[in-house]
C-alpha cells in the first residue's frame, strides 16, 4: 500500500489493491520487461567485446621446445579484426616462420605449403619436422647491414653495376 504523507493512501485503487495484497504494480512489470529487454539488446555488444578462443582453446601464444627445437608463437592482434583474428608471430630457434591461414580455417607455413594443420601450433611442429637436423630457417627479408644486401644494392665490396 502506497501511503501519502498525511497518512492517506496515494494512487488509483488498483495500485493500492495490488501493494496490499503484495502483488507488483503494472509500472513495476512494465520495469521489468524494459529491463529484461535491455539485457537481451546488450548481451551480443557484450558478448561480441569479449575475445574468442583460438583455433586449439590456446590462449593466444605458446613456447615449448619441439624435437631440440625452441618454438614460439603469439597471436598479435589487428586493428579491425576480432582478436582470434590476429596475426601469428611465429619463431624457430628465434628465426620467423610465416603462417598463412586458409579459407576453411586450416593453417599451412612457407616450410609445408601442401599439408593443412588445424592450429599454429601444429603447423608449426611440421615445420620442425620438414627441417633436417642441421636445417635452419633462413630470413628472407635481410636487414639493411646485411652484406647481401649491401652488394645487392651496390653499395659494398666492389660488385655490381653502380649508376
Amino acid at each position: 500500500m502506497v501511503i501519502g504523507a498525511g497518512g492517506m493512501a496515494v494512487g488509483t485503487e488498483q495500485q493500492v489493491t495490488a501493494a496490499a495484497v503484495g502483488r507488483p504494480t503494472r509500472r513495476e512489470v512494465a520495469r521489468g520487461l524494459l529491463a529484461s529487454l535491455a539485457a537481451l539488446a546488450l548481451a551480443p555488444v557484450v558478448a561480441a567485446s569479449r575475445p574468442l578462443p583460438t583455433a586449439g582453446g590456446d590462449s593466444g601464444s605458446f613456447h615449448e621446445t619441439y624435437r631440440g627445437r625452441r618454438i614460439q608463437g603469439v597471436l598479435l592482434p589487428v586493428a579491425g579484426r576480432r582478436a582470434a583474428e590476429g596475426e601469428w608471430q611465429i619463431t624457430i630457434d628465434g628465426r620467423p616462420l610465416h603462417l598463412m591461414r586458409r579459407a576453411d580455417g586450416t593453417w599451412l607455413s612457407m616450410a609445408d605449403h601442401y599439408t593443412s594443420y588445424a592450429t599454429p601450433l601444429e603447423a608449426t611442429r611440421a615445420a620442425v619436422d620438414q627441417l633436417g637436423p642441421g636445417q635452419r630457417l633462413r630470413d628472407l627479408a635481410p636487414g639493411p647491414m646485411d652484406a647481401t644486401h649491401a652488394d645487392h644494392m651496390g653499395t659494398g665490396g666492389g660488385h655490381g653495376v653502380r649508376a
